[in-house]
This record gives C-alpha cells, structure tokens and sequence, in this order.
C-alpha cells in the first residue's frame, strides 16, 4: 500500500509544462539561461515530488491518530486512580512494585542472569542502544525517578547464584502466584534450589500519591539439616537524578534501616527495612549486613552492576556457631564504555540463616493519618482480609465449588487467574517502526501501555493478539480493569490505523528481545482478537456509552486499516502480509503475522493467496463493529452488510471449500512436493576447512494455484471456532468428524494443531526452527473450539448432540491434562505435547493458557 501511495502521490502532481517549442534554431544565451532556469525548476520539483511520496509514508508511519485519546492524559495518575498506581507491574522479574507512570518508582524481586545478558550474548556492548534490525541509534528511553527492588542470592562458595529476573536457566522448580487480586494484594510461591521463598505484598490507600504498601518475605530451607543454610537478600533503591535519597545507615553493622527521599510525583516518602525475624516473626536473628551506595547506567544493568560489585571477603560470624564466608557487595566502579552512568543506586544486603522473615514498607508522606506502620500483625491481618475477600469473589464470579471441584483443583484455578493478573504490566517509551520501501527504522510516538503478558520469563510485553485472548478471563474478573487495558492498546494506534503487534517499549524489555524482533512493520497485522474480548464486555452489559464514544474512532481505523492494507485478490477475501519470502531456507515460509508462525500455508508466497483464517476473523470484527455503531445511533449498514457477507455460507463455500480435501482451506501457489535437503557443496581449496553444508529447500514439482492441500488443522476450523457456520450446515459435520478422529486432531489431552496425516507434522521448518504450530496443543484455539462446541450443542440442527457431546469430552481433556501438568511441573505451559499431554515450549505462560479457568466455570 505504500508503494500505492506513492504512486497516487506522483499521479495528483502534474509537472511544470513547457510552453510550445518553434522550430530548432540556435538560440541566444538569454534563451538559453530562461531554458537552463526551467530545467532546474523542473529537476527540483521533481526532486521535492519523490522526496515528498518517500516521506510521506514516514510521517503517516510515526503520526498520532487524530481522534482524542481513549485514555485522558492522566488517566493512570494517581489522582484518577489511586487503587491501581502502584502494582506488580514488572513482569519480568520474580517481584516488582512499579507506580503506572511515565516516570515511575519501581520495586522488584528476581533472578539470573541480568537484563543485558541476552543481548550481550548477541554481541551488543555494554550501554549500547544501536538497533541491529536497522542502522540507527536508538536513545534509551529515560528511567524511572525511582526504582526499588529485591533480588536474592545463595551463599555458596565460589559460586554467585544471583536472582532478580524471571529466567528459564534458572531452573527453578516451581514460581508463581497463588493469589493475586490484580489491585489490592499477591502471594506468591518460589522454589529455588536448596530453599524456597513466599512473597506478599499488600497496598493500603491513603494520601495524594497512591497510599502505602508492604512487602513481606519468608524463606525455608528445602530440607531441615544440622547445618543451618544461609542466604542474601539484597534490596535495592536508584532513582535518576531528578529526586532526591537520603539513606540512613548505622555505621557499626553497615545495616540501611531506611532511606527518605522526594520526587515530582511521588512527593514525600520513607522506605524501611525491618531486620529478620523468625518465620513467625516473633525475635529478630542474627544477620550480617553490607551497604553499597553508586551510580549505575539504567534500570535494567541493576543486576548487571550488583553482581560487579560483590566480593567474598565478608564473615558471617554468628553466636556459638563455625564462621563462614560469603559474597558482599563491595564497591562498583562503572563499566567500561560509552554509556551514562544516570541512576543513583542504593544497596541493602542481609545475610541470614534459613527459616526467616524479613518486611519492607514504603509510606507515603502524603498520608497524614495512618493508623500504624503497615508491618507485623497489622500486615498479616490485611492479607487475610484480603484473601478471603478474593475467595469469595473468585467463587461468586466462577462458581467452582458448587460445579464439584476439588479444593486442590480451585487452588490451581485460583492460581491461573492470579497468574494472569500478577503478570500485568506497566510499559512505557517507543516503539521502533519502519513502513514498507521507506529508509531506516524510525521511533514510533512516545506511550504507555498496561498490559498483560504471554510469559514473565520469556515474552515479558506486550502482544497484540494475545491480548485478545488475555482480556477473555480478566473481563470476566474485572471488567473496568479490561476495558483500561483495551484502551490502551488503542491509543496506541498511528494515523493509518495501525497498531504495532509487538510492543518493547523501554530498555527492560528491550533488552530480552532478540535483535531480529524489535523492529515493527507498519505492513503486519495480527488476528485482532481485540474485537473478541470487546464482544464479550458488551454482552455482560459492561461497557459504558461514553467509554464506548471515545473508543469508536479508533475501532473504524483499526477496522478499516485491515479491509484496505490486508485485502485478498477476490471481493470479501482477506490476505495476511508479511509472510516470509525467503523461499530457500522455510519447508513452508512462515506468517508471523497471523499468530500461528509456521502453519501450513501456500509453499510459494503471492499476492494471490486467501487466508481462511483471517477472513473467519474479519467477521467477527464486522460484527462488533455493526454492534458498537446500533449503539451509538451511528450508521450501522456498512458494518452490518460486511457482517452478513462473511458470515454468508455460500460465498466462504465458493473462496475456501476445497471439495477435493473435504475441508476448508487456504488458496495459493502451492505444492506439496517439498523437502528440506543438505546442499552440495564444492571441496574447498587444499589448506581450508570445508563449509558447513546448509539444509535448504528442494522443490520436485512447480506450484500452482490451488487450495492448501497437507495443512488440515487450526486453520481448517476457524468457520467453526468462530461460530460462522450455520447449525444446519452439512461443513459443520464434516468439521465436527474430523475434530473426533484421532488420525488427526482428537488427542486425550485437547485438539493438536495439525492433522497427524499432514506431510508437514512435526517437521521441522528450517534446521534450526523446531515445529511449533504443527502438532503441539495450544490452549487459545482449544477455548475456542470448546466455546464453538458449546454454542453448536445448544441450536437446534442435526449436528446438535454430536456437538454437545464433543463439548464435554474435549473440555474435561483439557481441563484435566492442564491440572495435571500444573502439579507435576508447577507451571502453565505455553503448549501441549500431543501424544503425552506434557507441558512444553516456554514456562510459565500465564497468559492465554489461564482460559482453561474459563473452560472449568463454563464461562463463554
């Protein structure tokens, strides 16, 4: 579509015209000059047409949506929300505290590595913020005022196991919350090797800047023994300059009993560090302390300079007891290089015996009357209140106990919801974004974004259609909580409609995104599932008239920039962009961009291809969009005839039923006769090593348009999944027995994502892409499935008991094998193996794998 633009661009622009020419003859030199100024006149608008049809797509690219904000300014402050300023809004690490503000306190808790450790390893120096995917240098965003945390370490000699973010090397056994409101409290399980940690937090309202809150620690060695284990835990404050610390420290132990501090948003303030007690909090134990004030280069080199600093020349030298030495922060003088040393940065380190407890409190100083220190008994009496408060809420709104759930089973189910909503977070900065044939990447708008997320270990942000399916479970928990988050992501449309899929929006999360991923492409879209969790909030009566007004522009920008950026070659047909077109390397190129990566589509990439898929969700849209526009008295017939036309079985017959198949499909240039072969290469020169030979495509027959043929799966179902199909319709038979057969989607454990018969199950993609949407068992079209089913086995039709039946064979699978998985492994799993039902991929997914809570309370 750029290049259209362009080309519109140079057809509205007629060129100065000469005026008649007379017959050839020398001419005079004044005529000359006048020719000479009217060819430079005519070069230089040409030079400003084309430099004007190559910008114009840029600024189009990074322009804000013109309407008004679904979202006001301060929205997220606060004065307008006090209940939800500050959080665990830091996904990424093992437990954070951040205020939702551009520039905002942080606290956090984690493990491993360091956030720097990925992109280290990928050859980025240290404090540099070049992007790999394009050549220009990327500012890093501006930190927080004020960031405060939490990591822990073993003390083992020779050896720094240091925790602070959520990293899948670490290997822990078990981490994640039990109990999360998604406003008011968490408790949290962590099983670290040799130990294991619960962590809480509760917030109490108060004041002008978001009230007080309190965290409180518990760690128990694995098993008890003669020898008492010992570990650290290390607290830590920065801020960025802009505010003000005043720690105070007493000088015999090094011990930091608390700090003050100022800034702009957060006013006043005191943290303070409690000493360790008992597990029961009753006596305070003997510890060592260590106290480390510096500066460090930002936010996410926190761990990086911790691990720096620490030396092992401190005692740990208790009563009556052996002495025995452990790591201690010492001194950090910075690192090598180019990058700023912006943030101040305080460390409080104690080192403790095994079983203790130890409580952290941060007080508002706009809080004028407290009735006590958030600490001790006052802190366990606010958590038991407010865990029985989630109880009882959790079963008014799910119902689990009165559908016959073990205790066990609503503990987990608690657990999922809990692990969605712990895993909000809180983002704030740029994208970087490129439009098609358009130079260098540029940074998109400056903005926030509340947000769920996939995985706090390995997809820590936020992710367009993941979202969708996120906001299914949290609209059904808290529907204001949902409808801010869809806001959100709105506001962060362009003036084209566009929203980037994939959102890295400061150094923290940057710095876990492979280089090859930051940068975002204004062509790629994503299923917008967005649609889907807005249907479902305006069923429950949720949504307010006014919220929906503000939404409404930017609902039929986003609308309108799939029907004319993701348009098929047919009328009504729909094409996903940005399909891979490095047709070597991929046994089938993938499709990112429609979410399912490497699924099966058309071998040979063309504009001549219709993806099922994406029709299937285009009318969902079209749906929601008519409903939005009945609502608000605004013209409905638009939407409503786009609506009726994809939904019309007919026409979805004529575009993608492949009779041949005896299912539905996509249509491309295509071929099955594919493989992927070692190529041959030449011996190499007398003295050199041989080259590594490349495992690349062979192709032994030419494509040709046709259906999809060999991809029978997720796809194959969306006119069932999204409930297009007519009660009545003989493809919903077909669908439904396929669905059963074992020989290609049935499994015990849930609906594998690609028929065993396809050529392309569980083959790899490239040598090094392991298959991924081809045969494992994916949560989010699994709800789909048993929601279609639902709905199919309550209308009347002749496929009606079969429906009903499939229902409730394939909902008691799921539920049961992802119950399963969770208490042998203690996580939610980002897929299922389809023949042992084993959790696989990434841990923990507490995103779109929590609908299985949607599943046991039949909530669709």
């Amino acid at each position: 579509m750029a290049r259209e633009r362009r080309r519109r661009a140079a057809e509205g622009v007629r060129p100065q015209e000469r005026g008649p020419r007379g017959p050839a003859r020398k001419e005079r030199p004044g005529v000359r000059r006048g020719w000479g100024v009217a060819l430079a006149a005519l070069a230089l608008a040409l030079l400003l047409l084309l430099l004007g049809a190559r910008w114009a797509p840029r600024s189009l690219l990074t322009a804000p949506h013109p309407a008004g904000r679904a979202l006001g300014a301060n929205s997220s402050g606060p004065a307008a929300a006090p209940h939800l300023f500050w959080g665990s809004y830091r996904p990424q690490v093992y437990l954070g505290m951040k205020a939702r503000s551009p520039r905002s306190p942080v606290a956090g808790e984690g493990g491993g590595k360091g956030l720097c450790a990925p992109t280290r390893a990928r050859g980025r120096p240290p404090g540099c913020h070049r992007d790999h995917a394009g050549d220009e240098a990327v500012p890093p965003p501006q930190p927080p005022p004020l960031s405060a945390g939490l990591m822990w370490m073993h003390q083992l000699e020779g050896d720094v196991r240091l925790r602070h973010t959520c990293e899948q090397s670490d290997g822990l056994p078990r981490y994640g919350w039990l109990l999360h409101d998604g406003v008011h409290f968490g408790v949290q399980e962590i099983r670290d090797v040799g130990l294991s940690l619960q962590t809480e937090f509760v917030k109490r309202p108060g004041g002008r800047h978001g009230g007080d809150w309190s965290w409180r620690v518990t760690a128990r060695p694995e098993r008890v023994g003669t020898r008492a284990p010992f570990f650290s835990l290390l607290f830590y404050v920065a801020t960025d300059g802009q505010g003000t610390l005043q720690p105070l420290v007493e000088e015999k132990t090094r011990r930091l009993v608390s700090l003050t501090g100022s800034t702009e948003e957060l006013g006043h303030f005191t943290i303070t560090f409690q000493q360790p007690t008992t597990e029961a909090g009753e006596a305070p134990l003997y510890a060592s302390y260590n106290y480390l004030q510096t500066k460090a280069e930002g936010l996410h080199r926190i761990t990086d300079v911790v691990r720096a600093s620490l030396t092992p020349r401190f005692v740990y030298a208790p009563l009556g007891a052996p002495k025995r030495r452990y790591f201690g922060v010492d001194t950090y003088r910075g690192s090598p290089g180019p990058g700023e040393q912006r943030s101040q940065l305080l460390v409080h380190q104690v080192t403790v015996a095994l079983p203790c407890r130890l409580e952290v409190t941060f007080e508002s100083g706009s809080v004028k009357e407290r009735p006590g220190p958030l600490l001790g008994e006052a802190l366990t009496q606010e958590l038991g209140r407010h865990t029985a408060d989630f109880e009882q809420r959790f079963e008014q709104t799910f119902g689990l106990a009165r559908k016959g759930y073990s205790l066990q089973e609503q503990h987990f189910a608690r657990a999922a919801l809990s692990n969605l909503l712990g895993g909000m977070g809180y983002f704030y900065g740029h994208s970087l974004v490129q439009a098609p044939n358009s130079g260098p990447p540029q940074l998109y708008p400056e903005g926030p974004l509340f947000t769920a997320v996939p995985s706090r270990s390995f997809f820590p942000r936020g992710f367009l259609w993941d979202e969708g399916f996120h906001q299914l479970l949290l609209g059904r928990w808290d529907p204001a909580l949902s409808q801010e988050v869809l806001a959100h992501w709105l506001d962060l449309m362009n003036a084209e409609g566009w929203i980037p899929r994939e959102q890295i929006l400061d150094e923290e999360a940057r710095a876990k995104v492979p280089p090859e991923f930051v940068v975002q492409h204004s062509s790629a879209g994503n299923p917008p599932t967005l649609f889907l969790a807005l249907w479902q909030l305006l069923a429950q009566g949720a949504v307010q008239t006014d919220f929906l007004r503000r939404l409404y522009p930017r609902l039929q920008s986003w609308y309108d920039w799939y029907n004319r950026t993701q348009a098929g070659p047919l009328p009504y047909s729909f094409r996903w962009r940005g399909r891979d077109q490095d047709t070597q390397l991929f046994l089938n190129p993938k499709t990112l961009t429609s979410g399912l990566d490497d699924y099966p589509r058309a071998s040979h990439p063309s504009p001549d291809e219709r993806h099922l898929d994406l029709r299937c969700w285009m009318a969902v849209a079209s749906a929601v969009m008519a409903e939005v526009a009945r609502r608000l008295g605004e013209q409905v017939a638009e939407y409503q005839h786009m609506a009726e036309v994809l939904a019309d079985n007919e026409l979805l017959d004529q575009q993608h039923w492949a009779e041949a198949l005896g299912t539905f499909a996509d249509y491309g240039n295509h071929t099955l006769a594919v493989t992927l072969e070692r190529e041959r290469l030449q011996p190499s020169p007398a003295g050199q090593p041989p080259p590594v030979p490349r495992l690349l495509r062979v192709v032994r027959k030419p494509p040709k348009l046709q259906f999809v043929g060999g991809a029978l799966g997720y796809v194959s179902l969306f006119p069932l999944l999204l409930q297009l199909l007519r009660p009545d319709s003989p493809r919903l038979g077909s669908l439904l027995a396929d669905i059963r057969n074992e020989a290609k989607l049935w499994t015990p454990f849930g609906l594998r994502s690609l028929a065993r018969t396809s050529p392309f199950y569980l083959k790899r993609n490239t040598e090094h892409d392991p298959p991924y949407w081809r045969g494992p068992i994916w949560i989010n079209i699994n709800y789909l499935a048993v929601r279609a089913l639902h709905h199919y086995g309550q209308q009347e039709g002749p496929y009606r008991e079969q429906a009903a039946a499939l229902y409730q064979e394939l909902r008691a699978n799921i539920v049961r094998n992802v119950f399963r998985q969770y208490v042998e492994s203690g996580y939610l799993w980002e897929q299922y193996h389809d023949d042992t039902g084993r959790g696989q991929g990434c841990y923990p997914f507490t995103g779109w794998s929590a609908l299985v809570v949607l599943m046991m309370a039949e909530e669709y």
